[in-house]
């Protein structure tokens, strides 16, 4: 597992201390003075996959915006409907994608192409590729979709086929290797916080009132921390790069409860998957770990230890996964689709575009699949937020949390957290 922000002196620091190397420098995307296709003699495809993300119809929007701009005629662009799979689902045929279709689709959550998970025959998407005449792929997707593209590039080069495959990266949980913030993202948190607000109405507003909200974060808990920054009104965060002992937790929740008479805690759903399960769970179709439900064993879990609690629970995955995006990430996505295009025409294949340092660049996709990119336990964004919200490990030490002092244990908890922000940086 990576812990972003470290480093080594060729790249990222793994936490089994090996080094992954990553590239010296990375090159600008934009427009090019030389383009290597004729834009008449171009047939372009765009598809979605994995989950849903705000912005996914932005990106295909714009894409198609700037291959006409360019001059590709608009029966030559085609979208692939339900994922990868629908190159060859004779059930549901691409469909023709121009300026006047994809008009208003911004105004809209989710994809107008439709998406799914995996289960992508890359021989029977080669010949079809080849059998259509297609010149560009587009495909947008997280991992799995980049995974699936550079898999598909590499096919494609096998049989000799010649076509530029260009990823967008996608993920809602902001964990693409390398890239400073993936599409969708800060949209997500904007509207996790609410959920996060009102948990801690109906806390506030309860006697003994717990409310527990659960965030999306399989493997990065980045949603689940900037959510809580923002809100001011957690009093836990727990995310998956950090472990957590569920006895120290229980403790802890009761010491917040006696002294401010509520208590808010957020949990990113791929937290404590140690507690709720045992073994490897395997992999879903995009080859995202399986989880346990941690909301529902938590919330359950908080019932039978604590006598008179009342928890509101709360789950609002689908409710975010579905919105529209905000303003800044409705600019991000334009540039996203813009710089796409602008690679294909300069010739580039199997590489994706996004914003590294913040600047828009061209990266190889192998790159950036090599693992997740996660919260850094040591960093200064985690300890920031356990400096604010004067949050403890929650393991180990049990005792210190059933003492009847909370100034103490505040005050320990705080100069603990700011030294671990020096030293950890």
């Amino acid at each position: 597992m990576l812990a972003a922000g470290s480093s080594c002196w060729n790249g990222l620091q793994m936490a089994d201390g090996t080094c992954m190397p990553l590239p010296l420098w990375a090159i600008r995307s934009g427009p090019r003075r030389k383009i290597y296709y004729d834009p008449k003699e171009v047939s372009a495809a765009v598809v979605t996959c994995g989950g849903l993300c705000p912005g996914l119809n932005d990106v295909i929007q714009n894409i198609v915006f700037t291959l006409e701009d360019y001059g590709v005629p608009p029966d030559q662009i085609f979208g692939i409907r339900y994922g990868l799979r629908g190159f060859y689902d004779r059930e549901f045929k691409p469909i023709n994608l121009n300026k006047k279709v994809v008009q208003n689709i911004h105004l809209q959550g989710g994809t107008m192409l439709g998406t799914s998970r995996g289960g992508a025959d890359l021989k029977e998407i080669v010949r079809r590729i080849d059998l259509w005449g297609l010149t560009h792929l587009y495909v947008v997707g997280g991992n799995g979709g980049n995974a699936a593209a550079n898999a598909i590039n590499q096919e494609l080069q096998n049989a000799d086929v010649i076509c530029s495959v260009i990823g967008v990266p996608k993920s809602i949980d902001n964990d693409i290797l390398l890239i400073d913030k993936c599409f969708g993202f800060e949209s997500a948190v904007e509207e996790a916080q609410r959920a996060l607000l009102a948990g801690y109405v109906e806390a506030a507003s309860a006697r003994s009132g717990l409310g527990l909200i659960k965030l999306m974060g399989r493997q990065s808990g980045y949603i689940a921390m900037q959510a809580s920054m923002a809100s001011g009104v957690v009093d836990i965060c727990l995310i998956p790069e950090v472990r957590f002992e569920l006895a120290a937790l229980t403790a802890y929740v009761r010491q917040v409860m006696k002294r401010k008479g509520h208590c808010v805690v957020c949990i990113a759903e791929g937290a404590g998957q140690d507690i709720v399960q045992h073994g490897h769970a395997g992999k879903d179709k995009s080859g995202n770990p399986i989880l346990k439900d941690i909301g529902t064993h938590m919330r359950d879990s908080f019932k039978e230890s604590m006598e008179d609690i009342d928890i509101k629970y709360i789950d609002p995955t689908y409710m975010i996964r579905a919105i529209p995006p905000t303003t800044n990430d409705r600019i991000y996505c334009k540039v996203l689709g813009q710089g796409a295009v602008h690679g294909a025409f300069a010739g580039f294949t199997g590489c994706t575009v996004g914003l590294v340092n913040t600047h828009y660049v061209y990266l190889p996709i192998p790159i950036i699949i090599q693992a997740a990119r996660t919260v850094d336990p040591k960093g200064r964004s985690w300890n920031r937020l356990k400096t604010a919200i004067n949050q403890p490990d929650f393991v180990d030490d049990l005792a210190s949390y059933d003492q009847d002092s909370s100034s103490q244990i505040m005050h320990e908890v705080d100069y603990g957290t700011r030294a671990t922000v020096v030293a950890g940086g």
